[in-house]
């Protein structure tokens, strides 16, 4: 019997196509003695930011999608993707420029076939296995069994969604999806990393401090944007400003980096590695796109965990919590999503509020394995 293959749909702009970034570079040369655009300023897909009417008009040129740059290491992406599932390019342009979009996919990308180009806006109605996009309009209304976002500085505030920040990371996620039913658990006897997801209110931070009581399980330092709140001591997080996360970030201090309910939160590998290398479990409460890419990384040494708490008992102590109030609403609005990413996490573990018992089951599946 033919083996199923997986149907991958991929947005085209800022996927597989520099966008934003092209056209804020045209903008700012039309506008030599303006203050520069900075690629930061577009915090959502459309019209936001300075120039957002003229970034508009472009995007409706025919010239502009005949000469977009394409993104680096997208051709190599395509091509390996190609191998492991039958890919669709989903992609939304105006009439007058899909003749120019249609060539430059056929040119660019010779591996996939003219008719699985799929021209529209509605990309609600199109049914997939894996949808990558950068737009989070699509993202949370998409038809896919797994719909992936692609992160951007304009979607960097969003929160819940299941989501990659590089064409690797969306690779790995498409083979574990794919080898779902056949792939070996993963191993952590010897050393490894476990992820702990699970939405907010899901008791993931207390659960870690739990386990990191017991040998063998320690919490590496996780830095973060996001003020310290009342208890927290240095061994909570690594308290740094914006300023100094992202100039860290740029120079790659980190092997993971997500935003959570707008703050930043990066893990180096400095303060994982050795964990692992001595042979304790690095326990992380963490997103599903960090745990993604720590996956991707340690492989068959990394075991994403799902806390799953009931979702009354989430709101409640999302409600309790001492954050400001737009915080709360983004992390109650966030809950669908989380609940959904338990389907890719290695083992699924009920949340009742008895931190003791669940570290208990835990550390049992650990030692079966």
């Amino acid at each position: 019997m033919k083996k199923y293959r997986i149907r991958i749909g991929l947005d085209v702009d800022d996927t597989l196509y520099e966008c934003n970034s092209y056209a804020v570079s045209i903008i700012n040369s039309r506008h030599p003695d303006e203050e520069p655009i900075k690629i930061e300023e577009i915090t959502s897909w459309g019209g936001s930011g300075r120039g957002a009417q003229e970034r508009i008009q472009l995007y409706r040129d025919p010239e502009f999608v005949r000469t977009q740059p394409i993104t680096e290491g997208a051709q190599a992406f395509v091509k390996k993707l190609s191998e492991i599932a039958d890919v669709f390019f989903i992609t939304a342009v105006p009439a007058c420029c899909m003749s120019a979009r249609a060539e430059r996919l056929i040119k660019d990308f010779p591996e996939i076939p003219p008719e699985n180009i799929i021209m529209g806006t509605r990309k609600d109605v199109i049914t997939l296995d894996i949808m990558l996009d950068d737009g989070a309009h699509n993202i949370s209304s998409s038809r896919a069994a797994y719909p992936v976002l692609f992160r951007k500085p304009w979607n960097a505030g969003l929160s819940g969604l299941l989501s990659v920040n590089s064409y690797d990371d969306f690779l790995h996620f498409c083979e574990m999806v794919r080898n779902s039913f056949s792939e070996k658990p993963p191993v952590l006897d010897k050393g490894g990393v476990l992820c702990l997801v699970g939405p907010s209110g899901s008791l993931k931070t207390e659960i870690a401090n739990e386990l990191t009581k017991i040998d063998g399980f320690e919490k590496p330092l996780t830095s973060t944007t996001r003020p310290r709140r009342k208890g927290e001591n240095n061994d909570s997080y690594r308290f740094i400003d914006e300023k100094q996360f992202l100039h860290e970030m740029k120079a790659g201090s980190y092997i993971e980096t997500t935003v959570y309910s707008g703050y930043h939160f990066g893990t180096s590998e400095k303060d994982i590695s050795p964990i692992v290398e001595r042979g304790s479990v690095a326990v992380i409460p963490i997103d599903i796109c960090g745990a993604i890419t720590l996956k991707n990384l340690y492989r068959q040494r990394a075991m994403l965990a799902f806390m799953h708490r009931e979702r009354f008992e989430a709101i409640k102590s999302i409600i309790d919590r001492d954050i400001d109030l737009d915080d709360k609403t983004r992390r109650i609005m966030s809950l669908d999503f989380e609940y959904r990413n338990s389907e890719i996490c290695d083992v699924e573990i009920k949340v009742d509020g008895n931190v003791s018992a669940v570290v208990d089951k835990i550390v049992g599946i650990i030692n079966q394995r």
